[in-house]
């Protein structure tokens, strides 16, 4: 038993996190905006971030989203019709011409095309409107409550808005996407047309930050004359993914710059080191004993300044009664910060230990638990 608790203390050591903290605001220009941090969904710096507002082509990535999933089941052939056209930004499909799913999302990301959107909402659902509809379910799933699609494109409808921390959230719910975040943080992109064969286009990405500011991972340009220029990326340092979202911001890059320099100086992320170390008695199982170890891709934010003030705690039960499934939490990593919780982490069985069906007395039992 001594063995175990020492191993709790080095695993404690190992292990990181992070609280969030609300800290003052960032001058922009922006209508509303918002910090967000992708790792744990707070809000890190905001301004009117639930303001109902038009978001323009930031709307794509809604729509190329949905169409990444289809596509990544079946990367179906497009054709392009008289219905699909649309004014504004364009990825110049003609009448006829074929291009796979995953293409219009080329169309739609790189280029903005508002062609490519209504393409796209069309074949995967037959009509714009059941499409919306589409979308707005996902919207409700994700938890965007101020966010109402009507066009997969973001030209302007009155019915048609978002808000600064919906647009957060859908961006962190789309980098979760293999294709989606492999796409958002190209810097252009090929489509080579499926009618007329020998058609190949490379479309540059709109997203100027890629280039800008180090540790962009993606994102989405968007303006209209109601909406303003709308701006939602995404960076990544250190193991912390931040989101900036600007609505109606006449200074967006420089804004957006500002709200990275600030979230990146001022937080740390901290995670769990993967590790199967540790070992905790198990009853009535096959094995006397499981792993267990701290889930993955699970941080807590917490300002820099507090970093040498965590505590570190490890739950767990005395013994876990078997029969146990790997993956399974069977305890957790308390962080605290002057006495208050900050964050916590799960920690999971990496053990299959089935049920010993043998007929065992009180005595045996109890044996077979202080073993250790």
């Amino acid at each position: 038993m001594k063995k175990l608790v020492s191993l709790f203390v080095i695993f404690a050591l190992m292990c990181g996190f992070c609280v969030t903290v609300h800290a003052e605001s960032v001058s922009t220009s922006a209508r509303a905006f918002v910090l967000y941090c992708a790792d744990n969904g707070e809000v890190l710096l905001s301004d009117n971030p639930d303001e109902r507002l038009p978001m323009a082509s930031t709307t794509k990535i809604m729509t190329s989203l949905i169409t990444l999933e289809i596509a990544d089941k079946e990367n179906r052939v497009v054709e392009f019709t008289d219905e699909m056209t649309a004014e504004g930004s364009s990825m110049y499909l003609k009448v006829g011409e074929k291009v796979k799913l995953h293409d219009l999302a080329v169309g739609m990301m790189m280029q903005s095309g508002n062609d490519a959107a209504n393409a796209a909402a069309i074949a995967i659902s037959g009509s714009i409107k059941r499409f919306c509809d589409r979308m707005n379910r996902k919207a409700a799933e994700i938890g965007m409550k101020n966010t109402h699609f009507v066009t997969p494109s973001g030209l302007d409808d009155e019915a048609h808005y978002s808000t600064a921390r919906d647009m957060a959230m859908l961006m962190a719910y789309a980098l979760k996407n293999d294709s989606f975040r492999k796409l958002t943080a190209k810097k252009s992109d090929t489509v080579s047309f499926v009618e007329p064969m020998d058609k190949r286009v490379t479309y540059p990405n709109h997203n100027r930050l890629l280039s800008l500011y180090d540790g962009c991972i993606g994102g989405k340009t968007g303006y209209t004359m109601t909406a303003g220029r709308c701006l939602v990326t995404a960076a990544k340092r250190d193991g912390m993914t931040l989101i900036a979202v600007t609505l109606d911001d006449r200074d967006d890059w420089d804004d957006h710059c500002a709200l990275y320099d600030y979230g990146f100086s001022h937080y740390a992320a901290l995670a769990p080191e993967k590790t199967f170390d540790i070992r905790t008695p198990v009853a009535g199982g096959i094995h006397d004993e499981a792993a267990v170890y701290a889930e993955q891709n699970r941080s807590v934010i917490l300002p820099r300044d507090s970093l040498g003030k965590v505590k570190t705690t490890i739950e767990l039960p005395p013994f876990l009664y078997a029969p146990l499934v790997r993956d399974m939490p069977v305890g957790k990593i308390k962080y605290t910060v002057d006495g208050k919780t900050v964050g916590e982490i799960p920690l999971l069985c990496a053990d299959n230990i089935a049920y010993d069906s043998r007929k065992r007395g009180f005595f045996e039992y109890i044996a077979d638990v202080l073993k250790l």
